[in-house]
Order: C-alpha cells, then sequence, then structure tokens
C-alpha cells in the first residue's frame, strides 16, 4: 500500500509488515560432483516437493526442493581459542521430531549413514551420506525451535 508522503514512509513503524515479509524464504545451495545422483537423493529419498525448471532436451532436470519450515543460528567461530576454533562457514543441517524412526524411515528408502546418532549439547544427532556431495546432519533438537514462531 502506497503512502501518503516521504515524512509517512519515513516515520517509526511504517514499514514493519514489509521487513516482516521482505524476505520470503531461504534458498539453500547443495554443490555436487554428481547433481543427478544429489537431486534423486533429496526427490526420492527425503521425498521432498520440487519445481523444475526449463532445460534443454537431454540435458538433467533441475531441480529446486521444497524444504518445508526454516530457521538459521549463528554460531561463534570460538576466537582465538584453538580447541574451540572453527573456520567461518556455512551449514546444513535437517531437523526432526524423532531421530531413531526417522533414520529407520529414511533407511527403508535407501538412505546410508556416515556416523553412529551421539548426543550432543543442542539435540540428538546422526551425519547422513547425500550422494555426489558432502553429509548432511540430521537431528533431533533439544532447545527450543524458531521455526514454528508466528509472524
Amino acid at each position: 500500500m502506497p503512502l501518503g508522503s516521504l515524512s509517512e514512509a519515513l516515520s517509526p513503524g511504517a514499514w514493519q509488515g514489509y521487513r516482516r515479509s521482505m524476505i520470503t524464504a531461504v534458498h539453500t545451495l547443495i554443490y555436487s560432483d554428481d547433481a543427478p545422483a544429489t537431486r534423486a537423493f533429496l526427490r526420492d529419498v527425503l521425498q521432498w516437493r520440487y519445481v523444475s525448471d526449463a532445460v534443454p532436451e537431454g540435458e538433467p532436470e533441475w531441480l529446486i526442493f521444497r524444504t518445508g519450515p526454516s530457521e538459521v543460528g549463528v554460531h561463534p567461530t570460538g576466537g582465538s581459542d584453538p580447541a574451540t576454533h572453527t573456520s567461518r562457514h556455512h551449514s546444513i543441517s535437517l531437523m526432526c521430531d524423532d531421530l531413531d524412526s526417522t533414520m529407520a524411515e529414511l533407511a527403508s528408502r535407501g538412505a546410508q549413514f556416515a556416523t553412529d546418532p551421539v548426543d550432543a549439547r543442542f539435540g540428538r544427532i546422526v551425519f547422513m551420506s547425500v550422494p555426489g556431495a558432502d553429509d548432511i546432519m540430521l537431528y533431533q533438537p533439544q532447545h527450543a525451535v524458531a521455526y514454528s514462531l508466528e509472524d
């Protein structure tokens, strides 16, 4: 809805609704050495819904997946302490309500796991192997989650 004047547009709170919806989604990228295999895993094993961009005949489909609710956390690099330091990077983690039953269902669809489940400070975790790409953490959080917050 247009605002009547510049002073109205610059007034505190005039754009609050816009700010809340300015970012419409988080688009995550997985760089893969075998993109068709990675896409097949996301489509067939995780059973994520997708859209497909038009591609020239003979080229593999370019699938973009709907991942559902999301949230972004910011973790410190640990500063100068070598014991806790990690370099700056981005990480993908998938969340679930029950790690054991989720692992069993995914395994029945062909998923493989690179680690056994372990308890971490923030939840119970396992790393799932993704064809053509790096492993992805799957975890059952033991912390408050932001993805269910209302707008």
